[in-house]
Formats: C-alpha cells, structure tokens, sequence
C-alpha cells in the first residue's frame, strides 16, 4: 500500500463552523465541506524548531508521517547505518532501548560537525513484536516465514508492541556531556481475530505490506483486518507514541533552558 504523502496545511483560514440558509424557508442547511488539510499544531516547542534542523534517524516513512501529524515536515531523514546486534537474551525493555539509543548516538556524533550546522534535534526509535512466548519477532526472512509469523499471532493469546523513543539535543552551555538525551518505551497490547482464516493470511503476505515491519503486519494499513482489539496507543504499534515524542521534544530543549540557568547560578556563587 503507497505511503501517502503529507501535504502543509494552506495558509488561509479553515472552513467555518457557520450554517447558512439557502433552502426553504426556516430550513438551515450546512456549508458543502471543503477538503483540505488540517493546520499544524501551534504549540510553543514546535515553532521553536519547526524551520530548523530536525533530523529523524530511521529511514521509516511511517514514522516520518507521524511526525508530520504534528506540523514536522521539514524533517532530514538520516538513518543509522551501525548493525543492530544486541542480543534477543534482553529483556524486550532493555533491547528496544538500547537500539533506539545506539541510533540516536551514532547519527548525532555524526551529524553534529555537518557543515549544514548541527541539529537541533536527533529524534530515533525502535519498535518490536513480542510473541506471546516472549520471542521477539522480527521482519519476515521470506514468505513461508512471514506466514508461519502471522499464524502464531493469530492462534496464541494477545502479543505486545514495544516502541522505544530517543530524543536528544545539543546543549548551549559547555556542560558535559554536550547535549540533552531523554527517553521512553511503549508498551501497546494487540490481539489478532481468531476467526483469521489461513486464506485471509495467505492474501495478506501476497500483498507484501507487511514484509518490511516487525511482525509482518502493519497496523495502519490493510493488516488492520486482522486485528481484533489493542489495549493502549494506536501509534505505538505503527512505530512512534506521538505523545510521549512530543513530551521528549519538550523536556529535552526544557533540560537546556534549565542547565544554561543552573550553570549561572553556579557562576554568581563562586
């Protein structure tokens, strides 16, 4: 299923709640909506940054939708390039943490001496699928596998979704270690429908959406077909808690402001 590209918000107001009357008398009848996108969020901490460089470290376009969700378009995809190669004997938290924090540390070593100036913001994550069993799940090696996958979600009890989320930013003040770092992990139940049949799988896999994502479904496309009910965030499963990011954001340029205070108060006591 093709990505759909988000389009900016159009500069001129919203349609209007207004109804006017253009039937019979005493009948009121609505405006014919207008389709158009909705306008972006106007939260302080998001037009501090929203025309400056914000770098998304993972190539995901489903990530980077979310993120246009809440008005990041001008977003500089760079993912990283380091194999993840933690071992599966991690507890599900400590694996999908320390993935997420491995992305976030190599693309801002990387990218903070970038001649284009340095990053305002590195934002990373990763999300896995625990098997009932407590097996991570990871992409489909090949059909017969991605079949087998998806049948085992469907016959066993209720599976969990992990995201973790790493934000970080350079500081302003010289206080080591340079920048700002703060994180989270989601945690979102799923349960397929047991009255999946093997043919609605079969077509499923033949689709190939489900191919590039852990677990070999995704959520927000046709493999919702499958699911039967979550317990927790939708955009948790599709690969980035939207609000737990926007609370990252906040806290990290927040840490800045407060050691850049910190460090005066030091300075006037000594």
């Amino acid at each position: 299923m093709p990505d759909v590209k988000y389009v900016p918000a159009p500069v001129e107001p919203p349609p209007s709640y207004e109804i006017t009357a253009t039937g019979p008398p005493n009948t009121l009848v609505a405006k014919a909506p207008v389709a158009r996108a909705p306008l972006p969020l106007d939260l302080p901490v998001l037009r501090s940054i929203r025309d400056r460089r914000v770098i998304l470290a993972s190539a995901s376009p489903r990530r980077r939708q979310l993120l246009a969700q809440i008005g990041l378009t001008k977003i500089s995809i760079i993912p990283s390039t380091v194999p993840e190669a933690f071992p599966k004997t991690l507890s599900p938290f400590e694996y999908v943490l320390q993935t997420a924090s491995q992305k976030a540390m190599t693309v801002y070593s990387a990218q903070i001496d970038n001649p284009e100036g340095e990053p305002v913001l590195v934002i990373a994550a990763d999300t896995v699928v625990i098997s009932p069993r407590g097996k991570i799940l990871e992409k489909p090696r090949h059909e017969a596998d991605h079949i087998s996958m998806l049948k085992e979600l469907r016959d066993s009890l209720p599976h969990k979704v992990y995201t973790a989320v790493v934000v970080m930013a350079p500081l302003s003040s010289a206080r080591d270690p340079g920048y700002a770092l703060e994180s989270t992990v989601e945690e979102t139940t799923v349960k397929f429908s047991s009255d999946v049949s093997d043919e609605l799988i079969l077509s499923y896999v033949r689709t190939r959406e489900g191919a590039d994502k852990a677990g070999g479904y995704g959520i927000q496309g046709i493999g919702a077909i499958l699911v039967d009910r979550i317990e927790g965030s939708f955009d948790n499963v599709v690969g980035l808690p939207l609000r737990p990011t926007l609370a990252l954001i906040e806290k990290v340029l927040r840490d800045d402001e407060n050691l850049i205070d910190e460090f005066a108060e030091v300075e006037e006591d000594q």
